[in-house]
């Protein structure tokens, strides 16, 4: 199995009302949060939600996830987590922080977002030592993701595999690890888009070798 990229052609469209309103709150409530907090001097940078909701959108309307079903790897304050639902995704997140949890779960609520946060590890139980070992192969440097693991999938009563979209944003030096983890625990022809340094996006599709090339194309 490998993972190939699939083009994404974001447009700048003005924002669905709905939409705007939330991330115009969500936007308001980071800043408190991250400006009176220790998440503001440990580095944290959330990803630009708008960006993000224009690729959502586009793997929506153009149909590419095999099915509606979304899990967000390192949900922090949920907004992404609940963009997706807005756009028809059956929507959850998984997080490490117990406080984030929190916040993003509050933010759901006062939303009406029929999304689920769980409180743990995304990375799935037996898959630690893949973590610690791209970490090594690749000389990730500062090392943000915690490789312990726990029952994280086990509340979602789900498996990594049963997800036909799942989003992440890594912190530098943790692509590899996030692209290796996907590719391990995956379903085949599932999805993985994450955000990147310089407002980027990139999405790939997990498939078999010999039609790498056609999906590549699509």
């Amino acid at each position: 199995m490998t993972l190939t990229d699939i083009k994404l052609a974001l447009r700048a469209e003005r924002l669905p009302p709905d939409v705007a309103e939330f991330l115009a709150e969500a936007d308001a409530r980071l800043n408190r949060l991250i400006h009176g907090t220790a998440y503001w001097g440990s580095g944290f940078v959330p990803s630009d939600f708008v960006t993000v909701y224009h690729a959502l959108r586009e793997v929506a309307q153009r149909n590419l996830a095999a099915g509606n079903c979304f899990c967000e790897w390192g949900s922090g304050f949920g907004v992404v987590t609940i963009l997706a639902d807005m756009l028809g995704f059956q929507a959850c997140g998984i997080e490490i922080d117990r406080d984030l949890v929190d916040v993003a779960s509050e933010l759901a609520e006062d939303f009406d977002a029929p999304v689920e946060f769980i409180h743990g590890s995304f990375i799935p139980p037996g898959h630690e030592s893949n973590a610690e070992q791209a970490y090594a192969e690749h000389d990730g440097g500062v090392v943000w993701l915690s490789t312990e693991v726990d029952r994280a999938y086990d509340e979602l009563g789900l498996d990594p595999d049963d997800f036909d979209l799942i989003f992440a944003y890594p912190w530098p030096g943790e692509e590899v690890v996030v692209d290796d983890l996907f590719a391990r625990c995956a379903a085949d022809g599932a999805l993985l888009l994450t955000y990147g340094q310089g407002n980027s996006v990139r999405l790939q599709r997990k498939v078999q070798n010999r039609i790498r090339a056609a999906d590549h194309a699509s």
